[in-house]
């Protein structure tokens, strides 16, 4: 039950973030990558804090005692942000997410394979080496199909 839970829990998540994703990708157009970026900072800060302030049960440790490499992924969220920000208004929605779940596969398989940042050990097998396989050829497709689709409006013009 708790699976089927945390798994619908990620589904919303993935439709939100594809949803931001678009949304972002218009007001970066329209206002600048940097403005759009910074805004879902601020917003994410102050809906964070209320929630962590009002709900998040104490833990054993705190931002300043944990070791400082893990402090770094909140770094990551920025690269995130602003390269989709650039990339939708260019590629659309679609070729933005699936290349960034495409990534975000590649790089939780090394992850997992290496057992890398302290993570359990996954050795790769067959299915997950279908699994990369069937998302790039997922990518190449939107990819072609969003070309096409430049290329037939470049030329009506």
């Amino acid at each position: 039950m708790l699976l089927s839970v945390v798994f619908i829990l990620l589904l919303l998540g993935g439709a939100v973030l594809a949803a931001q994703s678009s949304i972002n990708g218009r007001l970066g157009a329209n206002t600048g990558v940097i403005e759009s970026a910074w805004l879902t900072f601020v917003m994410g800060a102050v809906l964070t804090f209320l929630l962590m302030f009002f709900f998040e049960p104490p833990q054993q440790a705190s931002l300043f005692s944990v070791p400082k490499w893990q402090l770094t992924g909140a770094a990551f969220g920025v690269v995130y942000m602003l390269a989709i920000v650039f990339a939708v208004p260019r590629v659309g929605t679609a070729a933005a997410t699936v290349a960034v779940i495409s990534g975000q596969l590649l790089m939780s398989l090394l992850i997992d394979h290496f057992g890398w940042l302290g993570n359990a050990t996954l050795r790769l097998d067959a299915s997950r080496y279908a699994s990369m396989a069937l998302l790039i050829g997922a990518l190449a497709l939107i990819y072609f199909s969003h070309r096409q689709r430049t290329l037939r409006l470049a030329t009506a013009e």
